[in-house]
């Protein structure tokens, strides 16, 4: 079977990864570099964790993603994955941490709970006097999303496959497995398969009534430096509770300490609007204080917009017409799922069983 696959992000990477090493025939596009800077897998890291609040489906999903990457780690020769564990701090009754919490007790997944006093010797950054309680887990940790890309970048390149950087798709054909590219040339493949993030609309602009593209933006820091070996070994935070929808991802392996908040996004096309506003990184470092401590005291090293496509009841999104299959995460946090969604895509396409690979996507079970 020949696949072109279009958008190297990681759902795009561990598709063409998948489909390659069950023997597909790939032709990966991409139409800037990989990994690409604009691209929501091109920042320097994101989280994996076990915590889902109510979307049980994909909390029970999280050991089939570990396997997916512990295989892709295998044909890599690298591990791509510090494992951290996460941490939950809950400022207000009822805030999304403690509903993360207590999707693990209803799992029946360990974790260690911490009053205020407890959780602030543990990690001193945070101000005691701010949050209810913390809640620990050792299962979760940082995927290095460059190292990832490149990896994959030179793993297809070295078994001869078909990657094409710089190569940007203006039209696919879901009835005849066409797909057209800006210089001209064309394509034509037994199936198409569309991800590509945050620029799925330019090319299924039909999905607009399921999917919304909105500009966010995180920011890095520079933390007191009493407070940076604290960073250094700290969890990844997955959620700072209150209202914020703020997480934290530690400084691990070459990478920085960075922020980010739900709060801070708005509707937005993925090539506009994508310089930094002044004080847009001051502006979401202060989303979190509370529950962190002088806050003030860090500072902004750098501030990194993305671009993602959401939908309304936060499940992944999957559409199958003719030849062709889109396949759109929600938010940010496609990406610990990658390698497992790259692996589920390819069964589904080698396989014929599109519905199975749709509901293991979408998660609603």
């Amino acid at each position: 079977m020949r696949v072109v696959v279009v958008g190297a992000g990681i759902a795009g990477l561990s598709t063409a990864w998948a489909l390659a090493r069950r023997g597909a025939e790939v032709t990966l596009l991409e139409q800037a570099t990989i990994p690409n800077p604009l691209g929501a897998s091109g920042d320097q890291h994101r989280i994996i964790r076990r915590a889902y609040g109510g979307q049980g489906g994909y909390q029970r999903r999280i050991d089939e993603a570990y396997d997916a990457w512990d295989e892709l780690w295998d044909d890599l020769g690298q591990k791509h994955l510090i494992d951290t564990g996460f941490l939950l701090v809950s400022q207000e009754a009822g805030d999304e941490a403690e509903r993360y919490r207590d999707g693990l007790v209803a799992g029946g997944y360990p974790f260690e709970e911490f009053s205020p006093q407890e959780a602030a010797l543990r990690h001193p950054y945070l101000d005691p006097a701010a949050i209810r309680f913390a809640a620990e887990s050792a299962e979760g940790g940082v995927l290095l999303c460059r190292k990832i890309a490149v990896a994959l970048r030179s793993w297809f390149l070295a078994r001869g496959i078909d990657i094409r950087e710089n190569a940007r798709v203006v039209a696919v054909d879901a009835m005849t497995g066409a797909v057209r590219l800006a210089d001209g040339d064309a394509i034509e493949a037994d199936r198409i398969v569309v991800t590509a993030g945050a620029w799925v609309l330019d090319l299924l602009p039909e999905l607009g009534g399921d999917l919304t593209t909105y500009r966010t933006a995180v920011a890095y820091l520079t933390p007191p430096e009493d407070l940076r070996q604290a960073w250094e070994t700290s969890p990844v935070i997955l959620d700072v509770g209150g209202k914020v929808d703020g997480y934290v991802l530690p400084p691990v392996a070459g990478t920085g300490l960075k922020v980010g908040s739900g709060l801070h996004k708005f509707k937005s096309r993925p090539d506009e609007n994508r310089a930094v506003v002044p004080g847009e990184g001051e502006k979401v470092r202060d989303y979190f204080g509370p529950p962190f401590a002088r806050i003030g005291d860090y500072a902004v090293s750098d501030v990194v917009t993305c671009a993602y496509t959401f939908t309304r009841d936060e499940h992944f999104f999957v559409r199958a017409q003719g030849r062709l299959v889109a396949v759109s995460a929600c938010s940010g946090h496609g990406y610990k799922f990658g390698a497992a969604v790259g692996r589920r895509i390819a069964d589904g396409l080698l396989g014929g069983d599109l519905d199975a690979m749709r509901a293991w996507i979408e998660a609603r079970d």
